[in-house]
């Protein structure tokens, strides 16, 4: 995947919580541990989409959380 410009990840939230989102290949996660929701990037392009999301296992939404504090 392409590196998404930071000041375009810094403006995207989740849809749905409206939480801050975290990039790891080609998916954003959001941060809220609550709904564990990722989009995908294709292309590229951000798919904000709630009905392209996924929700993620505890553990991989802390695996991922685990990248963000390294």
């Amino acid at each position: 995947m392409a590196e998404l410009d930071k000041a375009l990840l810094d403006l995207l939230v989740c849809p749905q919580t409206k939480a801050p989102l975290v990039a790891d290949g080609d998916w954003l996660y959001s941060t809220d541990s609550d709904d564990r929701r990722r989009y995908p990037v294709r292309d590229g392009i951000p798919i904000m989409l709630i009905g392209e999301a996924e929700e993620v296992s505890p553990e991989e939404f802390e695996r991922v959380m685990a990248l963000r504090q390294a």
